[in-house]
């Protein structure tokens, strides 16, 4: 079978069928190589059926501690359930205008696409159901949870259609909180966001950790990070339009903004490890293959 032509980020009338096609001769069928079948140390459902106690051991998951067992043996223990073998996944995606930023041919929200449509596509292949809640400063749509390849097929064609309303703030506490209104059964849920937002949705991203299995996707491009030279630029917000006219020029002003970014990078991360939240930072120019399999090490060694 030839390989399709190769096809990168949105280009011009890309149609789901050609972008699944393309993901799966070029990410899928390597993560099948590199993963072996091993699916479980990416997506693995939680069962309602309580199994077991044990002693908490470094790397278990806080959120199992049993507290009163703990007060009585005075040893932290962790409660075991049995696990579900289908699994159901929301995705809480932010398609606010920012996510039309890009460098080197490739939009964050092409990466967000090829994030989506392969999560997708590996869970729905095994029979486990996927659902998705489309955000662009409030809540735009909700696909309802089913599974199959048309499945996936409906939701690459309804990231490819979203338009972003213009102008406005980002606040992913709406999204969040409006998640938790729609999301009743535990679930697998990822959250895929640049995470550019008003302050003060963490309490909410809290409330959702404690129901469901949460993973951060973090999309972003290099240029958000580090300004190159070039001279007098025009900027403009993404989302409010708001311009300005910089000197990249100035090596003071351009490390500024490099040490501003990092420390926000850092303060996100920081968040998540508080929550419990399983991250994973994925660039524009980053191997979509090389990410998931860091994603699959970090869960797998949470688990042991």
């Amino acid at each position: 079978m030839p390989a399709p032509p190769p096809e990168t980020g949105l280009q011009k009338g890309p149609t789901p069928e050609r972008i699944l096609q393309r993901l799966d001769w070029k990410v899928i069928r390597r993560l099948d190589g590199l993963l072996q079948g091993d699916y479980r140390s990416l997506f693995y459902g939680y069962g309602v059926d309580f199994a077991d106690l044990r002693e908490y051991q470094a790397e278990d998951d806080i959120r199992y501690i049993d507290w009163n067992v703990t007060a009585r043996m005075d040893t932290a223990y962790v409660r075991q359930y049995v696990e579900d073998r289908d699994i159901t996944a929301w995705f809480l995606i932010d398609l606010s205008a920012s996510q039309e930023i890009g460098t080197a041919g490739v939009l964050k929200r092409a990466m967000l696409v090829d994030f989506a449509t392969t999560v997708a596509r590996l869970l729905t292949r095994h029979g486990n159901r996927v659902g998705a809640i489309f955000f662009g400063g409030r809540i735009e749509k909700t696909i309802p949870p089913r599974s199959g390849r048309v499945q996936v097929l409906r939701l690459t064609h309804e990231l490819l259609n979203f338009q972003p309303p213009p102008g406005g703030l980002t606040d992913l506490g709406h999204l969040l909180s409006g998640a938790l209104g729609v999301i009743r059964r535990r679930c697998l849920v990822f959250i895929v966001s640049d995470f550019i937002s008003v302050p003060g949705w963490d309490p909410s991203l809290n409330l959702l950790t404690r129901k469901h299995d949460v993973l951060a996707i973090r999309i972003w491009d290099p240029i958000e990070m580090e300004l190159p030279d070039l001279g007098w630029v025009r900027m403009e917000d993404a989302e409010t339009g708001e311009q300005m006219v910089i000197d990249t020029r100035n090596k003071k002003f351009r490390s500024q903004f490099r040490q501003g970014a990092i420390l926000r990078a850092e303060a996100l991360e920081r968040t998540f490890r508080r929550l419990g939240v399983d991250s994973l930072s994925l660039s524009t120019r980053d191997d979509l293959v090389d990410g998931l399999l860091r994603l699959a090490a970090r869960r797998k060694y949470r688990r042991r």
